[in-house]
């Protein structure tokens, strides 16, 4: 535990970064190839002016959760599939290259019964081509609680949502929730790749949008338990939001984002008596601008900084209990492109949803951590809409780690140091949704 004056002094450092990024060796030839292989998308994808955004265009689905107005007393049938491949190729002692080939397929029927309310149900299904077999537990990197027996080839999981529509400003969502991308968490504190390996979140989400103020606030419960149960309930509840300085369509817009993450592990029935509660905290505030520019090929240029927090409240998880991070992020729409830069700074952070990419662990060792870690992020998207219910992306990002000695938990370096990274992929959404009856 950090006194407060460790943490005043932390303060004063974060306010008076004025760091130089210094002997950064960036792999140039690399981000070319990067770089030649997005535009040769783009020349095979068209022209279609859109503003280019992979977690709205791909990520997060084809259409917002607002209940669309004259569906009441109709029945349809839709499929909600993405199909990706996504290659990690990281040189970091922070976490091993690996790849994501697959998809994941949802098939449901969805019911208006009154005109604000929408019911859904069916099938989830995540497939990795080249797997045999997949574990019971829930995808959610929670390794405390993970079962560690196999479910066979197929990954199966039941879905029903219940939307309620309260007013024009709140719904009130159960089950499966408008998760993932659809929070508009910064990535330091989520990670768009659990996308592509999470379970859907369920649970009960609030949703609140006004002039001047959004949010998003749930709890994801993704560890049930029984009586004498030899695994812990676990759950994360989260708030998302954003208060709108001024009118989002303004020609300068200005906003200010506040994000809290917390996961829990316990409950009361289980068998498990040592370390058996655990609560760790995740959050951020911060101050964005953007510019809607609205004029030839550029459309909009988005600025923000972020101090993230991270706070151990019970349990030893992690080896520090207090932390924080400074994230910076610059991007530009280009016609279908969006043009991404970051910085990140972190120190003793651990995320909970958050790449580990964004933190100071290592997975050599839990008692291996970088030291005050600097990051630098260059990253191109390209997404469009190819027709109603189905949409394209790619991307690629290149991580330069320029700071951050590896030392031991008892303050001893060891001499090593992480290196540059990049990751590259392409994904294909597909939704569509067919009429079967009026009631």
């Amino acid at each position: 535990m950090k006194s407060k004056a460790d943490f005043d002094k932390y303060s004063l450092i974060f306010l008076s970064l004025h760091s130089k990024i210094d002997d950064m060796k960036f792999l140039l030839s690399k981000q070319l190839l990067g770089f030649v292989f997005l535009v040769s998308f783009g020349c095979l994808a068209g022209s279609n002016v859109a503003n280019a955004q992979l977690a709205d265009k791909v990520y997060s689905g084809l259409a917002g959760y607002k209940i669309e107005p004259g569906k009441e007393k109709q029945l349809f049938l839709e499929l909600d599939n993405l199909n990706f491949f996504r290659d990690n190729e990281y040189s970091t002692k922070m976490l091993r290259g690996y790849t994501l080939p697959g998809f994941w397929l949802q098939a449901k029927a969805v019911y208006y019964p009154l005109p604000n309310l929408k019911i859904e149900g069916g099938l989830h299904n995540l497939w990795y081509w080249g797997a045999v077999r997949y574990p019971e537990a829930t995808f959610q990197s929670l390794p405390t609680w993970q079962g560690k027996g196999h479910s066979g080839k197929v990954h199966w999981l039941p879905l029903l949502r219940a939307h309620l529509s309260l007013n024009e400003h709140f719904d009130l969502v159960f089950g499966h929730l408008y998760g993932g991308t659809n929070h508009g968490l910064i990535t330091p504190l989520y990670n768009p790749e659990l996308v592509m390996t999470a379970d859907p979140e369920t649970g009960l989400q609030l949703l609140f949008d006004s002039e001047h103020w959004t949010a998003d606030l749930w709890v994801n419960w993704q560890s049930f338990i029984f009586q004498t149960d030899t695994h812990q309930e676990a759950f994360t509840v989260g708030l998302a939001s954003r208060w709108k300085l001024n009118d989002p369509e303004a020609p300068l817009h200005f906003y200010a984002p506040i994000q809290v993450l917390a996961q829990h592990h316990g409950g009361e029935i289980d068998t498990i008596t040592v370390n058996s509660v655990q609560t760790e905290l995740n959050g951020a505030i911060g101050l964005g601008a953007v510019w809607n520019v609205r004029h030839g090929a550029l459309r909009k240029v988005n600025a923000s900084v972020n101090y993230t927090g991270y706070y151990q409240e019970s349990g030893n998880l992690w080896p520090k209990d207090r932390g924080y991070g400074l994230y910076a992020n610059l991007s530009a729409d280009l016609s279908n492109f969006r043009f991404r830069a970051a910085y990140w700074q972190a120190h003793d952070f651990f995320p909970i949803l958050g790449s580990p990419l964004y933190g100071v662990s290592t997975y050599k060792s839990p008692d291996l951590l970088m030291d005050n870690p600097k990051t630098l992020i260059f990253g191109i998207e390209y997404a469009r809409s190819l027709g109603k219910g189905c949409s394209f992306g790619a991307d690629v990002e290149f991580l330069n780690h320029f700071s951050g000695d590896l030392y031991t938990t008892d303050g001893q370096p060891s001499g090593d140091s992480p290196e540059g990274s990049f990751s590259f992929g392409a994904y294909l959404r597909f939704n569509p949704s067919v009429l079967l009856k009026k009631f």
